[in-house]
């Protein structure tokens, strides 16, 4: 028999996927401001269906209408997307950073399905209500799929790849959030909700940051008589 060889072996975590959650530090004026503008929207305009499975889906221009508390919001999304983006031979200070913005309020039942935000670089989803106290049962769970898991599962759906903790990487992470609560992720990389369950309604905002850079004009030549 074949004497076997000695490894030594490292693993490397290459071409990660960022993702940030934030706290707003003491939210409660910005929340109940925008829970107020919410609602009254809601009542004076149907909405538009996207990836919302029941619940009311605003319009995308939010910033126009959400007052005060919504550029809040807007304006700490973008400062950490600027904090996550780099651009080589220009610094992030070289683009306007356009945002589209809107809200969602979701009842017993509704659900998002996973969808992508194309045209975009990030994507955000910010907390205005999560519906439940912490520890009740709610479902609603806002979640981010693992980009590769088709390939994978297309071989064999039992196949996981271990990450460097040792321990098997799932396809999908949920998360529990709290009213304050900032997620932002790439635009390209697929999240939905999970159905809700809970008594009272759920309401969130959701954000498109881009980044275009920006017109510089050319120098005015000049010459000296």
């Amino acid at each position: 028999m074949t004497d076997r060889l000695n490894l030594k072996a490292q693993m490397m975590p290459l071409f990660e996927t960022p993702v940030a959650i934030a706290k707003v530090e003491a939210p409660e004026g910005v929340i109940d401001a925008l829970r107020d503008v919410i609602l009254r929207r809601r009542a004076e305009d149907p909405g538009v269906v996207r990836s919302n499975i029941g619940g009311w889906h605003s319009d995308t221009d939010m910033l126009h209408w959400g007052g005060q508390a919504a550029r809040q919001v807007a304006d700490a999304a973008v400062r950490l997307a600027k904090r996550m983006s780099h651009f080589n031979e220009t610094t992030v200070e070289d683009y306007d950073w356009p945002v589209e913005m809107w809200a969602n309020v979701s009842g017993q039942g509704a659900a998002n399905l996973a969808h992508t935000h194309p045209g975009n670089l990030w994507a955000c989803v910010f907390y205005v209500d999560f519906g439940g106290a912490p520890t009740e049962q709610t479902g609603g769970e806002f979640f981010l799929e693992d980009p590769r898991f088709p390939l994978t599962a297309m071989h064999t759906t039992a196949f996981r790849m271990k990450g460097v903790d040792g321990h098997a990487q799932q396809h999908m992470r949920d998360f529990r959030l709290e009213p304050g609560d900032m997620v932002i992720f790439p635009a390209w990389l697929r999240h939905g909700v999970l159905p809700y369950s809970g008594g009272r309604e759920r309401i969130s905002i959701a954000i498109n940051i881009d980044a275009k850079l920006k017109r510089v004009d050319p120098l005015i030549p000049f010459r000296i008589v």
